[in-house]
């Protein structure tokens, strides 16, 4: 569960101070400032996953800067990873400045001084950002410290695939029970590291185990924005990997499910959603199978009734308002 703290409990006059003190005693020492400190509104979260934490911040803008000596006087000697949802931000470390906006990633070093600061003015600021202790990222200092403060565009790449895991870490980490989270953990800093490697051209350098689950979850990503397309089969997608298919069901093996029952249940699902969803009354059945990759509607139907008890058509009339006439097509 989400550990929440807001400024919407405190006093308007003193609500940044408070904030200022919560982020120095609770997450490390730094100093805040603020153009309108009276009008400040914030908001903070953390998820704990075990080995690392998770961060979320929604606030007005603010300049955060850390000093040597605050630094000396705490630290969590972390690499802080963000992904900004809302607003945009500029962060100057380690003889490096970059500016990101909504969608991009950029990483920070707890143990070095930083100024961080967002434009007054440009509403609100909305951060999703993964501490990582220093000892779990398996790659050298001296090759980390060529990111910092670089502006990582999270559209492409292993950066989106991140980028994509964070938000869902952040919509949805509050539903997980305390051993998913720990193998999110798990996930996320594979993820980090092969992204930062793939940033640093220095991905042979990652142990195999994590180069094995960046490759698991590219796959992972591959078959999601493929759902759609009825030729996504096993050979297809190990093709796009450039690995055999037998090497491709090996991937699988340690996972909860087939390569086959992945793309056939995550159909479902998007069939499913679509169907429960009014503005798509309209649509015909067989053309929302269709849509999602299914070959046909006999198939699609046969596929419904089996993980959901029902058929198509009754769920949508369950779900919906349908007209009589189409409930009985």
């Amino acid at each position: 569960m989400w550990s929440v703290v807001s400024t919407g409990e405190v006093p308007a006059g003193d609500r940044f101070d408070w904030y200022s003190d919560i982020v120095s005693s609770e997450v490390m020492p730094a100093a805040l400032s603020c153009e309108r400190p009276a009008e400040f509104q914030g908001e903070a979260a953390v998820l704990d996953l075990g080995d690392i934490r998770a961060s979320k911040f929604t606030l007005a803008p603010l300049r955060s800067r850390r000093t040597a000596a605050m630094i000396r006087r705490g630290d969590p000697e972390e690499y802080q990873l963000a992904l900004l949802r809302k607003g945009a931000t500029s962060l100057s470390q380690h003889r490096s400045e970059c500016t990101v906006g909504a969608g991009d990633l950029m990483l920070w070093d707890t143990s070095r001084p930083s100024d961080n600061q967002m434009p007054a003015g440009g509403g609100q600021v909305q951060a999703t950002i993964l501490m990582l202790p220093r000892k779990v990222l398996p790659l050298r200092t001296q090759s980390l410290d060529q990111v910092l403060a670089r502006r990582i565009p999270g559209d492409r790449g292993l950066a989106a695939i991140l980028a994509s895991f964070m938000t869902s870490l952040e919509d949805h980490g509050a539903e997980c029970a305390p051993q998913e989270l720990r193998r999110l953990s798990t996930v996320a800093v594979d993820l980090v590291a092969a992204c930062l490697a793939q940033q640093l051209a220095a991905e042979d350098r990652l142990p195999a185990e994590v180069r094995t689950q960046a490759l698991v979850q590219r796959i992972h990503a591959f078959i999601e924005h493929n759902l759609g397309d009825p030729e996504l089969t096993p050979a297809a997608i190990a093709a796009h990997h450039h690995v055999s298919v037998r090497t491709l069901h090996q991937l699988f093996h340690g996972q909860e499910e087939s390569v086959y029952a992945r793309i056939r249940r995550r159909r479902l699902e998007r069939c499913r959603a679509d169907l429960a969803d009014p503005g798509l009354r309209t649509r015909h059945v067989s053309a929302i199978a269709a849509r999602w990759g299914f070959s046909g509607p006999v198939v699609f139907s046969r596929s419904f009734r089996e993980a959901y008890g029902i058929s198509p058509t009754e769920f949508r009339a369950l779900s919906v308002d349908v007209p009589r006439a189409e409930r009985s097509a």
